[in-house]
């Protein structure tokens, strides 16, 4: 299927690793230009060249409202504003009792990096898209934005605050031509989940992948397919999100999470 990519200009936030690599490898295959952003410069910069030509790496720390700034007219002086725009930068954040272990602080890290990076970065450039009549906008939520985990309440929270920001936004730029969704996984192969498992598995002296086995067990009963997911398989969700194919898709929450979100609610 042609998703009709080609001469578009994507931006992609987390676009060292997992996700964010993932879609911006397929956007480029798909013939857009691609803008890899990541706090990881050197990261972000071997992920575009990985990917080749018409990939780029740009450092940027996303928590940071200047250097969003600063991304934004680097952008428009060495590219073309982008059509796209994929919000897949974040982190799971501290883990514990939402009261007796949290801080302030924790509180403060997740939601700056989760969801205020997200609203920055819509505020830099969709009212671009919705200037020239053409754009998609696409973030990364999460299965726990719908079936919060007690233990990980900073980033629940933080991503049930994407999908809320991003389905009232959908309503703002729609008739000017830009399509705002979202889209939530489920437990995917990722440096992140990696390191949770990694953690675990030191902790009981056991292997990531007996810990990935345990963890889909006990904590993900509902994931049926029995599996983490593969970047790759989010990031051909966000492909069709980003294409003409999805015309008709607008402030919708997509879920790529192999079942593991046992609700009906969208």
């Amino acid at each position: 299927m042609d998703l009709g990519l080609s001469g578009k200009t994507a931006l992609v936030t987390g676009g060292a690793s997992g996700i964010g690599k993932a879609t911006a490898k397929r956007l480029a295959a798909e013939g857009a230009e691609v803008i890899l952003v990541d706090v990881q410069g050197d990261a972000v910069s071997k992920a575009a060249s990985q990917i080749g030509e018409g990939a780029h790496g740009l450092h940027c720390d996303l928590r940071d409202a200047n250097q969003i700034d600063g991304l934004k007219r680097t952008v428009s002086e060495r590219f073309q504003m982008p059509h796209i725009l994929v919000c897949a930068a974040g982190v799971t954040g501290a883990k514990g009792h939402p009261l007796n272990d949290i801080t302030d602080h924790d509180w403060h890290e997740a939601w700056q990096t989760d969801f205020m990076s997200v609203v920055r970065c819509m505020r830099a450039f969709v009212p671009g898209m919705a200037g020239r009549g053409w754009g998609r906008a696409i973030a990364i939520t999460s299965e726990n934005a719908e079936q919060p985990y007690w233990e990980e309440a900073v980033y629940n929270t933080a991503k049930a605050a994407v999908a809320n920001f991003v389905k009232g936004l959908s309503r703002c730029y729609a008739q000017q031509g830009v399509l705002i969704n979202s889209v939530s996984p489920a437990f995917i192969e990722t440096p992140m989940t990696d390191r949770m498992m990694d953690r675990k598995a030191e902790q009981k002296g056991t292997s990531r992948e007996e810990e990935v086995e345990t963890f889909l067990e006990t904590e993900r009963p509902n994931l049926v397919v029995g599996r983490r997911g593969k970047p790759e398989e989010v990031a051909a969700a966000i492909a069709f999100l980003c294409s003409d194919h999805a015309s008709f898709i607008n402030g919708t929450n997509l879920r790529v999470d192999g079942g593991s979100v046992a609700s009906m609610d969208a």
